[in-house]
Formats: C-alpha cells, sequence, structure tokens
C-alpha cells in the first residue's frame, strides 16, 4: 500500500467525496426545511385542538401525539416505509413527512405553552369586543403564542436537522448515507464522515446564534 492510502487523512478522497456530500447536503436541508414547514404547521392545529376541542377530539389527538413522541424516530422511518413504499413511490416523501409528524408533537407542546402564556386579560377583552372566537385566535391568541414560541421552535427545527441521518436507515441518499457510500466504496471513511460533521457545524452553529440573539431580543 502506498503511503497515502495508509494515512490518516488524505485530501484526494476529501476533495473527491466533497461533491458527493454537497448533493446529500442538498437532500438533508430539503427535509428539514419541508419537514419544519409541515410540524410547524401541524404542530399549530394540534395545539389548538387540544386547547379548544371538546374531549371526544382532544383525547384521541392526545393519544397519538404521546404515541408519536413516546417511540424512537428510527423505528416510525422504518415502519412507514414498510407499510407506504408500495403505495408511495417517493422515499424521500416519506421520509420527510415521518420527520414532519414526529416533531409535530413536540412543536405542538411548545404551542401550548405559548397559547397558555397568552395573559387572561386577553381572552376577556376579546370576549368583552364580542370577537368570534375564531378571530381570536387568529387575530389575539396565535399572534402572541408564536412571539413567544420562536426560540424554541427554532431550535427543534436544528433539532429536526441533526436527526436526518436516521434517513440511512431507509436509504435516502442524505448527507450522512452519501458519507457512508463514498467510503464504502473506496475504503475510505475518515475523510467523507468528517467533512459531513463539518457541514453540519457549519449549517448548524451559525443558525444556533441566530435564534439565540433572537431569544434574547424577545426576552
Amino acid at each position: 500500500m502506498t503511503p497515502e492510502e495508509t494515512s490518516w487523512w488524505n485530501w484526494d478522497h476529501a476533495a473527491a467525496a466533497f461533491p458527493l456530500l454537497i448533493d446529500g447536503f442538498k437532500i438533508t436541508l430539503l427535509a428539514t426545511v419541508l419537514g419544519t414547514l409541515i410540524a410547524l404547521v401541524l404542530g399549530l392545529i394540534v395545539a389548538i385542538i387540544r386547547r379548544s376541542a371538546p374531549a371526544i377530539i382532544n383525547a384521541p389527538v392526545t393519544w397519538v401525539v404521546e404515541f408519536i413522541r413516546m417511540t424512537p424516530l428510527v423505528v416510525q422511518l422504518v415502519f412507514a416505509n414498510l407499510v407506504l413504499s408500495p403505495y408511495i413511490d417517493s422515499t424521500l416523501a416519506i421520509g420527510i413527512w415521518v420527520l414532519g409528524i414526529h416533531y409535530t408533537t413536540y412543536m405542538a407542546e411548545v404551542y401550548r405553552a405559548g397559547i397558555d402564556s397568552v395573559p387572561t386579560g386577553q381572552w376577556e377583552a376579546a370576549t368583552a369586543l364580542s370577537l368570534p372566537r375564531v378571530r381570536t385566535w387568529r387575530a389575539v391568541v396565535v399572534p402572541q403564542a408564536i412571539r413567544n414560541t420562536l426560540p424554541a421552535l427554532g431550535n427543534y427545527a436544528i433539532s429536526m436537522f441533526k436527526e436526518t441521518p436516521f434517513f440511512v436507515v431507509i436509504y435516502i441518499p442524505e448527507l450522512v448515507r452519501a458519507a457512508q457510500g463514498y467510503g464504502d466504496q473506496f475504503f475510505r471513511y475518515t475523510e467523507p464522515i468528517t467533512i459531513a460533521g463539518l457541514i453540519f457545524l457549519a449549517a448548524s452553529y451559525p443558525t444556533s446564534l441566530l435564534i439565540r440573539r433572537l431569544e434574547k431580543k424577545l426576552a
């Protein structure tokens, strides 16, 4: 074996792996963005249901939320892929929806805390003004709840980004899968795995700093 093949780091392999990792990162980023949008929308809907719906609706919704939140994301990915793959051609679509629905359960709790933090006087004022229930939620409660929960929601978005490597269990070619694929082909894992970790760091760290600044601004 040549010295390059036995050394800990090989720049040629690092350069060769980099374009493949960027392609994988695009899938990771797409899954994070779409999964976050799903979780933000569904999480708000679930929070409103759990806050205001009658018990006959609230009880099954609560049970489903607790079941999803208490089971591992990996298990959910594998199970959904086995059940849905005969009907849905895109494994990526399955992964995105599973990721989004999984984090819906966490974001719903964040929203619910934000809704509970709205002062009672705001509800009483809306009632005194005879505002319709829908308008009270849309114009009074939801804007304040979202403002109070933006930092926590952002933190969950970062967590979602860091959990996309679980897509490897259903063979989605995201960032870590691309790194593993290169290592399997050339028997060089150090370079692609290291670069993948640096890409995750480069993408998530500035976002965490932005959320921290936002949190201080809203405090």
